[in-house]
């Protein structure tokens, strides 16, 4: 809270920009590059936008979302590092084993996986959007092996296969006694009464959502720069604020038709606490890469699935329907669009020498 408090004021220290071919002058200040930060996410969402663009295949891309049931989800609350990384290997692990199977695909595959903790009220409700190429390496790394156009796995067997591994990972972080329990369920810090109230979650339907392939390439980089780096609640969502109330723009998916946008209004307290639940353990990371788009391989298996479908190395150029900005220290000019200069620099807690003097307004 401390560090978006701080962004882009006088507290974090700043520079000077002058404009090189006209007189204007402003003074930016430093952002605080809290990955919570609604204002610092935009940039940081451009720049892993275009370090992921040559990535990218020329093939189909599906989105794969996996939910926690919201009695689970509450142990994650309280157990955030240890139940939101049993999500991710879970869910990846699930994908990676049915694509594996020589009835289903036989192949390799390769995900990214975006853990998303809120719904659209900032309520506590832990998912992975997972975007997979569809298809994969076959066993033998000869060949680009898919299935028929536009159906990648089925979602029953996804789901509970995912249940499966997921129970089991929980009764193991319990065993390691890696889960804490507080209110109404502490007696689940014994193993029988976990076993027991586990049970009745092995026969329920958990949540795996498949949804249509994307339109192209181009698609799937757009959707990834909206989710990568967002957080529970941007800036263009909030109505209104002050001392006493809050009110933002939430979409209720129970309407299943007409207008599901509505306006929620939260005393102060109740939305910075709704705003805190999502705040990440330290160092944890909240974007990750599983089978050939795991970091240490990447490069070598984009570049032989590239051989194996004869295509070209993609490039930026080559997908005109996304904007991707890179971020750069010096912006254009506001007034004539020309190369702004850091003049000055200066310390958090200080101002500059050199006051920017007022904006000149045409007569």
């Amino acid at each position: 809270m401390s560090a978006i408090e701080a962004c882009r004021t006088e507290a974090l220290g700043g520079h000077v920009a002058a404009c090189t071919k006209c007189d204007h002058q402003h003074i930016a200040y430093n952002s605080c590059k809290n990955r919570h930060c609604p204002k610092c996410q935009g940039p940081a969402a451009r720049d892993w936008m275009a370090a992921r663009a040559e990535d990218l295949l020329p093939v189909e891309y599906f989105h794969l979302v996996f939910t926690l049931p919201a009695e689970i989800a509450r142990i994650a609350y309280w157990n955030k590092r240890a139940v939101y990384g049993l999500l991710f290997k879970a869910s990846a692990e699930t994908v990676a084993t049915i694509a594996a199977d020589p009835k289903c695909m036989g192949a390799r595959v390769g995900m990214t996986s975006v853990l998303h903790t809120w719904g659209s009220a900032m309520t506590h409700h832990p998912h992975i959007h997972m975007i997979v190429p569809g298809g994969g390496l076959s066993s033998g790394g000869t060949k680009w092996a898919t299935r028929k156009p536009g159906f990648f796995l089925h979602v029953r067997v996804l789901s509970r296969l995912f249940r499966r591994l997921f129970i089991d990972g929980l009764l193991a972080l319990h065993r390691a006694g890696k889960l804490a329990f507080f209110g109404d369920v502490t007696g689940l810090a014994e193993a029988t009464n976990f076993t027991e109230w586990l049970a009745p979650f092995r026969q329920s339907e958990w949540v795996v959502y498949s949804k249509p392939p994307f339109g192209g390439p181009e698609a799937v980089l757009a959707y990834l720069s909206r989710y990568t780096h967002r957080i529970a609640i941007s800036n263009s969502r909030l109505v209104s604020a002050d001392a006493g109330i809050v009110a933002f723009r939430w979409k209720d998916y129970r309407i299943k038709r007409g207008d599901r946008m509505k306006v929620m209004r939260l005393v102060t307290d109740e939305f910075i606490r709704r705003y805190l639940i999502h705040v990440l353990p330290e160092g944890f990371h909240r974007i990750r890469h599983y089978g050939l788009l795991a970091s240490a391989q990447r490069k070598a298996n984009i570049a032989k699935i590239r051989a194996l479908l004869g295509a070209q190395t993609a490039t930026q150029e080559d997908m005109p329907g996304v904007e991707i900005i890179p971020l750069t220290l010096h912006e254009p000019c506001p007034e004539c669009g020309g190369l702004m200069r850091i003049i000055e620099t200066f310390r958090p807690g200080h101002v500059p020498r050199s006051r920017a003097p007022p904006r000149r307004h045409a007569a």
